[in-house]
């Protein structure tokens, strides 16, 4: 973990908030130069606190209509069985996070997709004739009530 001070938290705030900012927008905000909002930039960029930057989409402008998260239960727990499975998930576009569990699943991924037909083909066609996979459980997403990628990053000034 690095450090960072109340000017470096106030720039990350800002650019979470909106990652389009010039510096001289990000200096006009929190009080510092532009060369000096650069710098710190740069800085926070070189050391990875920024990870990137890139555009929100709206899924359901695009016609991305539902959102389910699949509980996946591993046939075998062997490390090639994992790895297996790991793959299968990186080369699935429409599953936008996954995660490793305690408890009665081993994995949970989160899916967009277009439509119910989706959902079908997607568990199906893919994830259960997987050689990796004992046991699928899909639950669809009703509604949303809250979506956020941004870090609580006032927990950090304290």
């Amino acid at each position: 973990m690095i450090r960072v001070d109340a000017f470096d938290l106030k720039m990350l705030a800002a650019l979470q908030h909106d990652g389009r900012l010039t510096n001289q927008q990000l200096a006009d905000l929190i009080g510092l130069s532009a060369s000096q909002c650069s710098r710190r930039r740069m800085r926070l960029e070189q050391e990875k606190v920024i990870a990137g930057y890139h555009a929100d989409l709206a899924a359901e402008a695009l016609g991305f209509n539902l959102i389910a998260f699949i509980h996946i239960t591993l046939a075998t727990h062997s490390p090639d069985n994992a790895k297996k499975f790991r793959a299968l998930v990186g080369r699935v576009d429409a599953i936008q996070e996954a995660y490793s569990l305690t408890g009665d699943a081993d994995y949970l991924l989160k899916v967009v997709l277009r439509d119910l037909k989706s959902l079908s083909d997607i568990v199906n066609n893919v994830l259960m004739p997987h050689q990796s996979v004992a046991h699928v459980r899909s639950s669809i997403v009703l509604d949303r009530l809250k979506e956020s990628a941004k870090l609580p990053l006032k927990e950090l000034g304290r």
